[in-house]
């Protein structure tokens, strides 16, 4: 794949765009004025591998909470502006790494330029967030909804421009896939900032990771995007797993095992679900990059096993532990659990 050149930019100590890796964003689901819990959701995101992260400002004290919190945390912080852009200021006088506004509830010349002018002393970029469900009523109403997501974008990303600010991000979200598609792919070619890409409010983790793969997979794999974020109603480090299970699908990205497992069926002689199961659970606690096979039956099981680093491939009651395509030993269908993780973790795994 052929990946969009974006005009870089840095986000405290991470840049995203130009041919910067695809950059993993999250947000803490706390109350910001609570500052210990969204401080420990913020290391708890750190830990599972989120290299930006956006918290909610509300009000006066969440924007002010911001200083102290980034007193105990290392990853950037994006303020989540909406509806009165003082907010946006406070976060910025806050210390703030950047800023999320939303054109369809902060879309008053004056006001955005203020944010623009304080943004632009302190070199704070600024995201400028369409969601197809809050776009302005009055803004073209009766012109298609990717054509008004599209050109509102392009509107703001105008008038800070017309500022001398060119600290941009942009990003076209909706709950819908096919419109999310569509708005990305019409704004990539009409401006060169970075593309954060997400759909929005996807769902619980079984379905939202499901509308999160298809609409951002689609779009990474014609190259447009450099940041992406997974909106589930779940843990943000659930957020977190099923971003770099997309980039890893794709090979943009490489963090932590891949686990690679049969269905299962009629052949198998071993129970391989429960096996693939808790080969998974106990895999969360590896970070290496390494490719695991759990395969059920004769008819792929070898095959699979042997492209894998370290792999198992079932028999009647006992199976054969493969790495990187030689057998290196056999366990019995009991012993097979702790006989993979072994190999996993042995020395020679390690390098």
């Amino acid at each position: 794949m052929t990946r969009r050149i974006s005009k870089p930019l840095r986000i405290g100590k991470v840049t995203i765009g130009g041919n910067s890796p695809i950059v993993v964003q999250s947000m803490t689901k706390t109350d910001t004025r609570d500052i210990p819990t969204t401080v420990n959701q913020i290391k708890e995101l750190e830990e599972c591998g989120c290299e930006i992260v956006r918290v909610a400002v509300p009000d006066k004290e969440a924007a002010e909470s911001i200083a102290a919190i980034k007193k105990s945390v290392s990853l950037p912080l994006i303020a989540d502006i909406h509806f009165d852009y003082r907010l946006a200021l406070v976060a910025l006088q806050s210390g703030v790494d950047g800023l999320r506004l939303n054109p369809g509830n902060i879309g008053d010349k004056e006001q955005i330029a203020r944010v623009v002018t304080a943004a632009k002393e302190r070199e704070v970029p600024i995201r400028i967030g369409v969601n197809a469900g809050s776009l302005s009523a009055d803004f073209q109403p009766d012109a298609p909804l990717v054509e008004r997501m599209v050109n509102i974008a392009l509107e703001q990303i105008r008038l800070m421009e017309s500022l001398d600010f060119g600290l941009l991000k942009v990003s076209l979200k909706a709950f819908d896939v096919p419109t999310t598609i569509q708005a990305c792919q019409k704004i990539a070619d009409k401006m060169p900032y970075p593309l954060h890409l997400g759909v929005t409010e996807a769902g619980l983790p079984r379905t939202g990771a499901v509308r999160s793969a298809i609409g951002i997979g689609i779009l990474l794999y014609q190259g447009i995007g450099d940041t992406i974020r997974i909106s589930l109603s779940a843990h943000p480090c659930e957020e977190v797993f099923v971003a770099y299970e997309i980039l890893k699908s794709l090979g943009l990205r490489q963090r932590g095992p891949t686990l690679v497992s049969c269905p299962s069926c009629g052949r198998a002689e071993v129970d391989i679900i429960a096996l693939a199961e808790a080969v998974s659970k106990r895999l969360e606690k590896i970070n290496k990059p390494v490719k695991v096979a759990v395969m059920g039956c004769v008819v792929n099981g070898p095959g699979e096993a042997k492209d894998a680093d370290v792999g198992i491939a079932c028999g009647k009651g006992k199976g054969a532990i493969f790495r990187k395509g030689e057998v290196v030993g056999t366990a019995s269908e009991d012993d097979l659990l702790e006989a993979l993780m072994a190999e996993i973790n042995s020395p020679i795994g390690k390098d």
